[in-house]
C-alpha cells in the first residue's frame, strides 16, 4: 500500500501540539510494522533549520492555481525515520515568523491541499490513500472530488480526513470559493454550513472515511455538547467515523533509559522511582517526606479542567497531597496557583513556564497525574504518566476514556470520574489516597500501568487494517 500523509506540521520539522507528533510517528510505525510506502507533506516553514534545509533534496515545482492567481510550489524532499518527507516551499505563503494566526490563513492552506494534489505527477507517487488531517488539508478531497478523480493519474485514490479537533473548522467567508477556490459557485453547497465557508464541512460531505484520534471522540463529535455545531454535518456520515487511539513515543518516554531524570527503572524493578520523587520534591523547593505528590502538566485553559481544580483545591491541599504545577495559559489560572504557591509553600510549587525537561521529571517523580478534562479528543500525558508508573487521576472523555481504567476494576490502571463536577473529581482522588495509603496494592498498580502499551505499533495496526478495508470496498 501507497499512503501519503498530508498535514500543516510533523516532527522535527515544525510543531506547535499533538498533530506534529503524530505525523512525526504514525507514518514511521506504519512502516516499520506493517511494511506500507508511507511518505508526507508539509508545508516548508520559516522555522525550519537551515542544517536541516541542508539535507533537503530539490525535486523541481509547479505551478499552483489560486483562483486567478498562479502560484510558484517548489518541492523538497528528505528523509526522516525511514519515511520520505515531501516539503512545500512558497515564500510568500510561508517564510513567515510562525505558522498560524495570518489574516490570509484560508489562502495559505488552499493553495496548500491544492499543491498536495499538484504535485503527485512531479514526485511519481501516486498513492492508494490520501491521509488529510484538521481542517488546513481540508481542501484537499473537495479538490480531488471536483478537480482531479477523472484524470488518469489521480484515478481511484481514496482519502480518509482525521479530525484531531473538532473545534478548529477553518470558517470564512462565502467569497472564499471563488475568490481563492476557483470553484464554481454551485460547489458552495459542499462548504457551506450556518451561512459561511466551513472547510472542515467540506472534507466531511466529500472524503472517503472520516477519523477521529479515539474511540470515544468518534462518538463526542456526534454530541452537540462537543461537536461545535459540526454534528449536524457529521451525523449523515456516523456509520463511517473510525476512532483510533494516538500512541505516544515510546523512545522519547522511557523511564529505562531517559536522561531528564534522577534514576532510570523498569516496571520490574520500580526503585529508581523513589529517587526521582525525592529529586523532584528537592528541586521544587518541597519538604521530602510520604505525602503524596499530583502532577499537573497542561495548558491552563478551561477545557482541560482548571476550573474544577481551582473549585477544591483547598481541600485536596487538605487531605495532605502536595502539587507540582507546569503550565500557562489564562492568566486567571496562572494567576490562582501562584497565589496557591504562596499560601501553601511547603504543598504547592507552580511552574508558569513550558518546561520539557521538568515535565518529564514530573512524570517520573509524581505519584498521581491530575487531568480533568472538559473534552479532550486524544490525550497523551495520560499514557505518557503511566509509562513512568504514575497513576492517572481523569474525566472519562475522549481518549482519557479509552487510555484509563478505573482502579476499583480488576485491571484498571487509574483512577476515573463522570460528570464534569468538581466534587466527582474530588471523590476520585480521594479513592486514590486510599489506595495510596495501601502499598501491596499500589505497588501492583502503579506496575499494572507501566506495562499498559500505547506505543504508535498499535495504532499502526489499526490504521493499516483500516486502510486494508478501504482498498477492498473499491
Amino acid at each position: 500500500m501507497k499512503i501519503l500523509f498530508a498535514a500543516s506540521e510533523a516532527r522535527p520539522f515544525a510543531a506547535s501540539g499533538g498533530l506534529a507528533d503524530v505525523l512525526g510517528s504514525l507514518p514511521a510505525a506504519i512502516s516499520q510494522t506493517e511494511k506500507c510506502d508511507c511518505r508526507v507533506v508539509i508545508p516548508m516553514y520559516r522555522s525550519i533549520k537551515p542544517e536541516v534545509r541542508n539535507r533537503m533534496t530539490y525535486l523541481g515545482d509547479v505551478t499552483v492555481d489560486v483562483a486567478w492567481r498562479k502560484q510558484y510550489c517548489g518541492v523538497y524532499a528528505i528523509e526522516q525515520g525511514g519515511v520520505t518527507y515531501y516539503l512545500i516551499d512558497n515564500p510568500y505563503y510561508f517564510m513567515r515568523d510562525g505558522m498560524y494566526g495570518f489574516y490570509d490563513d484560508c489562502e495559505r492552506f488552499v493553495f496548500f491541499s491544492r499543491a498536495v494534489l499538484e504535485i503527485l505527477p512531479l514526485i511519481g507517487f501516486k498513492p492508494d490513500i490520501i491521509h488529510c488531517n484538521d481542517w488546513q488539508t481540508a481542501m484537499i478531497p473537495v479538490f480531488y472530488e471536483i478537480l482531479y478523480r477523472y484524470h488518469r493519474e489521480y484515478e481511484d485514490i481514496q482519502i480518509i480526513y482525521t479530525i484531531h479537533n473538532i473545534q478548529y473548522q477553518g470558517v470564512y467567508g462565502r467569497e472564499v470559493v471563488t475568490e481563492l477556490m476557483g470553484l464554481p459557485s454551485y460547489h458552495t453547497n459542499l462548504l457551506e454550513f450556518d451561512g459561511c465557508v466551513n472547510l472542515m464541512k467540506g472534507a466531511i460531505e466529500t472524503a472517503t472515511r472520516i477519523t477521529t484520534v479515539s474511540p470515544t471522540y468518534a462518538e463526542e463529535v456526534l454530541d452537540p455538547w462537543y461537536s461545535y455545531g459540526m454534528d449536524r454535518a457529521l451525523v449523515r456520515r456516523q456509520d463511517g467515523i473510525t476512532g483510533i487511539l494516538n500512541g505516544i513515543d515510546t523512545v522519547l518516554y522511557d523511564p529505562e533509559t531517559d536522561p531528564m531524570i534522577a534514576k532510570n527503572y523498569t516496571s520490574a524493578h520500580t526503585a529508581g522511582k523513589k529517587k526521582c520523587r525525592e529529586d523532584l520534591l528537592k528541586e521544587m523547593g518541597l519538604p521530602v517526606d510520604d505525602a503524596p505528590v499530583i502532577g499537573i502538566v497542561t495548558r491552563l485553559v478551561a477545557h482541560k479542567g482548571i476550573q474544577l481544580i481551582q473549585r477544591v483545591f483547598h481541600e485536596m491541599l487538605e487531605l495532605g497531597c502536595k502539587f507540582v504545577i507546569l503550565g500557562t495559559g489564562e492568566k486567571l489560572y496562572e494567576d490562582f496557583f501562584l497565589e496557591m504557591q504562596e499560601q501553601y509553600p511547603e504543598q504547592v510549587k507552580a511552574n508558569i513556564a513550558f518546561l520539557p525537561e521538568l515535565s518529564h521529571k514530573i512524570y517520573a517523580g509524581a505519584d498521581f497525574f491530575l487531568m480533568p478534562s472538559q473534552n479532550e479528543p486524544c490525550g497523551l500525558a495520560q499514557m505518557v504518566a503511566m509509562r513512568y508508573g504514575t497513576i492517572p487521576i481523569v474525566r472519562e472523555t475522549g481518549g482519557l476514556k479509552d487510555s484509563v481504567f478505573d482502579a476499583g476494576g480488576r485491571n484498571g490502571n487509574g483512577f476515573t470520574f463522570k460528570t464534569f463536577d468538581a466534587l466527582d473529581m474530588l471523590d476520585a482522588v480521594k479513592r486514590g489516597l486510599a489506595m495510596y495509603k495501601t502499598p501491596k496494592k499500589w505497588s501492583a498498580l502503579v506496575k499494572r500501568a507501566m506495562k499498559c502499551d500505547y506505543s504508535w505499533a498499535q495504532s499502526a495496526k489499526l490504521y493499516t487494517e483500516m486502510y486494508r478495508e478501504l482498498l477492498s470496498d473499491e
